[in-house]
């Protein structure tokens, strides 16, 4: 069966990007080498302009009632300052959400196959078919019991990540590469009893909670990749635990007060990067075409932001829309990306850091006018 566009990689990216393609008309197919609604490592936390999209998408009631508490209320602690600042109500966001991916990925993929679109998890892509001139034209995959299967589409996605597959059968290249990448470990503990995002930093370190489903709060660690080869490895708890005692006292208390739920989650670190976002019958979203380091926790806000753009783009289907695509997705990533470099380098001090937050801060509100602009054009046009 032919595809006007198959999919590979089916969680928030992935998923968002064919819903809003099935939504558009399009016949689409997203394959996922994964299980349906399994947990993978996130920073879970979702700035104004994800929920912003959730919320146009009319899926935002859908992650409230599935229990994902309301954040309204971000606090970053500069060693013993601490900044709160309390969300503005408004363009359809009242709260901010920090979902598990449990819950976020499998309701876009409910969402996307209500949409008309057809989602085959435990299937991997391992190959692209290419026609004429090289054009890529579908891809091969493999099922659950090996079973090989040769699917033909007009436009094949990597939505597959960090290592993506796609993108390094395509090749596609490597336009920008960050110059620092940190390595987080992180955990779930019940019992901690605050609310809001609270991100704390000292000079060489930064911790924070973000509280999610199920009454869990995620509990992080992030440090310079030097500092997590001295004392990280072969000890990651103990490690963790000092540098929480060391960055945000009263949060270690509450930690040790709390009852840890499953075991430490580790990201080693990689440098972020802009991958070429579309060639001659292929395109990439979410972290497969650009990643940027987790420690400002913008990675699912990116990836709901960029699947309009190239849904947009693939329902043109020319290649200037295209290319509108990857000079959009670019303009609106790199003052998100640089500022992020800065902070993961870990050479600031405390005024400096705070300059860097700032700059993030207008970043991310250019980013929300942006998606409001092209909402507005939306409406105009259906009208």
């Amino acid at each position: 069966m032919r595809y006007d566009a198959l999919v590979v990689g089916a969680r928030c990216a992935g998923a968002a990007t064919a819903m809003l393609l099935a939504r558009r008309g399009l016949k689409v197919l997203a394959v996922d080498r994964g299980a349906y609604g399994t947990e993978t490592l996130s920073t879970h936390a979702m700035m104004r302009g994800g929920v912003l999209q959730l919320s146009r998408w009319g899926l935002l009631p859908r992650l409230i009632t599935a229990g994902t508490p309301p954040v309204r209320d971000t606090s970053f602690h500069y060693g013993t300052e601490e900044l709160a600042i309390a969300l503005r109500p408004g363009d359809g966001v009242d709260a901010l959400y920090a979902p598990r991916r449990s819950v976020l990925d499998a309701l876009l993929v409910d969402a996307a196959v209500e949409a008309g679109a057809t989602i085959r998890h435990g299937e991997t892509a391992v190959g692209l078919l290419r026609g004429s001139g090289g054009r890529v034209t579908g891809a091969v995959t493999l099922g659950p019991e090996g079973e090989r299967r040769e699917i033909e589409a007009d436009l094949v996605i990597g939505a597959d990540g960090i290592g993506s597959a796609v993108a390094r059968q395509a090749g596609a290249a490597v336009l920008r590469e960050a110059r620092h990448a940190t390595a987080s470990v992180f955990g779930y503990w019940s019992g901690i009893g605050t609310t809001g995002y609270h991100w704390h930093y000292v000079p060489g370190a930064s911790v924070g909670s973000i509280p999610t489903n199920a009454g869990l709060h995620c509990i992080f660690a992030s440090v310079p990749p030097a500092t997590y080869r001295d004392a990280f490895r072969g000890a990651p708890m103990e490690a963790f635990r000092a540098v929480l005692r060391a960055v945000a006292p009263d949060l270690a208390a509450r930690a040790e007060a709390g009852t840890r739920c499953g075991a430490l989650s580790i990201f080693a670190g990689r440098r972020g990067f802009f991958r070429q976002a579309a060639g001659p019958g292929w395109a990439l979203v979410g972290d497969a075409g650009y990643f940027k380091d987790p420690l400002t926790a913008h990675g699912i806000t990116d990836a709901l932001r960029d699947a309009e753009l190239l849904a947009d783009a693939a329902a043109i289907g020319t290649a200037r829309a295209f290319q509108d695509y990857a000079e959009e997705r670019d303009a609106l990533s790199l003052p998100l990306f640089e500022a992020t470099d800065a902070i993961a380098a870990f050479d600031w001090d405390l005024e400096r850091l705070q300059s860097l937050h700032k700059a993030l801060n207008t970043a991310m509100k250019n980013e929300v006018a942006s998606m409001l602009a092209r909402a507005d054009r939306v409406m105009e046009k259906a009208a």
